[in-house]
């Protein structure tokens, strides 16, 4: 018998093609390209982001199972979301330190992240990313493989909710065209915060394997990492007139990063 789809079921369907053909290169055909969709799409973004962050940190554990040192698990943990998403938040990332490295208005400094090329502010901040990216990780691995693939995977779904908060009600867009004007502002506040709490209550039950501080040491550590997205965020708001899809790659990017070297403390 022909299992009948229902009206509430075709939104999620839609939201997580979405999200998955958009931020990853994961096989997900993207059937609608719309605000509804976006919305969706936006909403499911932190399971992408889950789906991320298990991938990495199983290329990590394979590679300490094999015998491999966590110096080359953290390269393999890091490299892997580059991986999944063509670069493209990386990409972001360096656009927008180029940007906002400029100095120059902010149609000019638009300009300068619609380039081909990365300048040196961004060459800059990529390096120190993904140094700090695998420092961390390194750090973890060496705590024991188990808390190493928990902050990979913790540090990948909230990068994504910063994304999805990024897209809340209240949040324009930079320019008229591309995927922040597709999504920016499609998120109601409400819906937002409440994919929050479902994902720090993930974060705290991940935590929680290793005992009732990590718990909070690990909501600590997705919080910090959620501000210092929107302390990005606020800014390039303020410096561009709105959000671009470089600016989300890069608030995923600081997310994540931040993230992981919150972990690294305590």
């Amino acid at each position: 018998m022909r299992a009948v789809t229902t009206s509430e079921e075709l939104p999620r369907l839609h939201g997580l093609r979405f999200a998955f053909g958009t931020l990853t290169v994961l096989p997900a055909r993207v059937t609608r390209w719309d605000r509804d969709a976006a919305r969706s799409g936006m909403l499911c973004a932190p399971v992408a982001g889950l789906v991320v962050g298990l991938c990495a940190a199983a290329a990590g554990g394979l590679l300490l199972l094999l015998g491999a040192g966590p110096l080359p698990a953290a390269v393999a943990s890091a490299a892997v979301p580059a991986l999944l998403t063509r670069g493209l938040h990386l990409d972001g990332l360096a656009d927008t330190a180029d940007g906002l490295g400029s100095g120059k208005p902010a149609e000019d400094a638009l300009r300068i992240m619609k380039r081909s090329d990365i300048g040196p502010f961004g060459v800059i901040t990529l390096l120190f990313t993904l140094f700090a990216q695998v420092a961390a990780v390194y750090e973890l691995y060496a705590d024991g493989w188990a808390r190493g693939a928990v902050a990979v995977v913790v540090a990948g779904t909230v990068a994504r909710l910063a994304l999805t908060l990024a897209s809340r009600t209240g949040v324009p867009a930079a320019r008229p065209e591309g995927l922040g004007a597709v999504v920016a502002g499609t998120v109601p506040v409400g819906a937002a915060l409440g994919a929050g709490a479902v994902v720090l209550a993930v974060c705290a039950g991940a935590g929680a394997l290793f005992g009732a501080y990590d718990a909070v040491r690990h909501v600590l550590g997705a919080l910090v990492a959620l501000g210092a997205a929107e302390l990005l965020l606020r800014r390039c708001v303020r410096r561009f007139g709105g959000v671009t899809g470089d600016v989300f790659g890069a608030v995923a990017e600081t997310a994540a990063t931040a993230a992981l070297v919150a972990l690294t403390l305590g």
